[in-house]
């Protein structure tokens, strides 16, 4: 391993970490393709990226982003920004000739994430977008027994993303609850990881049909954050956001969907639960419980049918036979550590990595049409993905039939 990456990395908070430990772990367990060297950590607050800097190894650090991008020592620009900073840095990056890393969802809004396409595309750089839970063993072992024909013909894909560490009403108002930092509360925070794995599961969507809602119409304004929490002030401030949102969908392999994501389901604290029927069978992931997934399979004996419990921790799983003896689990931090290792190998052998920016951008095309039809309360339809030309943003179509989800 003679080759070297040099990490640039923007933004030092809960992605930040969660970042750095990967690429420090990646070639502790792995054998990657270039050896990461971490060049420079960039954050708003001196002192702060300073210690971060110390901490995770980095060799300098910045203040302004630009400066990072600039540089000729970074090979590749790894962005765990507010969603608001997605589309200027990576534009930047790209245009400056580096390979771009980027937290999800990708942008702001369609029209920022079509441009960031636009910008690697037409640079031909290297892009990537951090889905990190596609490299959950569980759910890659689900993803392969799909792909073999497991469950046969796809009938349904139903997902649920529930937490609810906004059920405190004084909780304060953090940039994840203003529309021009986020671009919108659940549905990109947490719906966008259901959206990415249905996609990446059955296919492309057809069309969408959902709802939003805000239940905290008001809340302390913060006047500070980091890391998931914050500190309110006397201040107060409206939310701009949805706290949770429902929708439908139709698939173009002919499957349905269900999706609900919710910062205010008490006791959840990070279930991600996604599950498919076929004609076959049903699999169910569920984050929570991230080492296993469940199968029930209708050509089991009438007698013994059941679902039963894969412990998926066998090192003929993916990734796992760099870990632990079978039945040592791993957790959340190794789902970032396996994405980082797939960045680096496939920069390295100079081949494309999946979920890249076009992958980005179908993701944010449901977002959209999920909030179009939000907004209207009727079934929005998905455009085929293609190429990297501008699209306007998704209208509600009628369709016979009542409209569902009706204030």
């Amino acid at each position: 391993m003679n080759r070297e990456i040099r990490i640039g990395l923007i933004g030092y908070q809960f992605m930040g970490r969660a970042h750095a430990n990967a690429y420090q772990q990646a070639a502790r367990f792995f054998d990657p393709k270039a050896r990461s060297v971490m060049k420079a950590v960039c954050g708003r607050h001196q002192d702060g990226v300073e210690a971060f800097a110390r901490r995770w190894g980095f060799e300098s650090c910045e203040t302004d982003w630009r400066r990072l991008v600039e540089r000729k020592d970074i090979d590749l620009v790894d962005i765990t920004t507010p969603n608001n900073l997605h589309a200027e840095a990576a534009v930047a990056a790209a245009e400056a000739g580096k390979a771009v890393f980027c937290e999800k969802p990708l942008a702001l809004n369609l029209e920022q994430a079509e441009t960031m396409l636009r910008a690697v595309s037409g640079n031909r750089v290297f892009n990537a977008v951090c889905f990190n839970y596609r490299r959950a063993p569980a759910l890659a072992l689900m993803k392969k027994l799909i792909a073999e024909g497991r469950l046969g013909r796809i009938y349904h894909l139903r997902g649920i993303y529930l937490q609810d560490w906004l059920l405190d009403p004084e909780f304060p108002l953090a940039w994840r609850m203003k529309k021009e930092v986020a671009g919108s509360g659940s549905l990109g925070d947490l719906a966008s990881h259901q959206i990415d794995a249905a996609r990446w599961l059955l296919g492309e969507f057809s069309e969408v049909c959902g709802r939003l809602q805000t239940f905290v119409k008001e809340r302390p304004v913060a006047t500070s954050e980091g890391n998931l929490a914050a500190v309110g002030g006397s201040k107060r401030g409206r939310v701009t956001v949805d706290d949770a949102v429902l929708f439908l969908a139709r698939f173009r392999n002919g499957a349905l969907g269900s999706f609900e994501a919710t910062r205010f389901a008490a006791g959840h604290k990070n279930q991600n639960r996604l599950e498919v029927n076929g004609e076959k069978g049903s699999l169910i992931f569920n984050l929570e419980r991230l080492n296993e997934l469940e199968y029930y399979n209708t050509d089991d004996p009438e007698e013994a049918r059941g679902f039963r419990l894969i412990q998926v921790t066998e090192p003929v799983h993916p990734y796992l036979s760099a870990w632990w003896p079978p039945g040592h689990i791993i957790g959340y931090e190794h789902t970032f550590i396996h994405t980082v290792l797939d960045v680096i190998n496939a920069w390295a052998a100079g081949a494309p990595f999946q979920p890249d920016f076009k992958d980005g951008l179908a993701c944010q095309r449901v977002l959209a049409a999920v909030s179009a039809s939000a907004a209207s309360g009727a079934w929005v339809k998905l455009a085929a993905p293609a190429g990297t030309g501008r699209r306007p943003a998704p209208k509600a179509e009628k369709e016979e039939g009542p409209k569902l989800f009706n204030a």
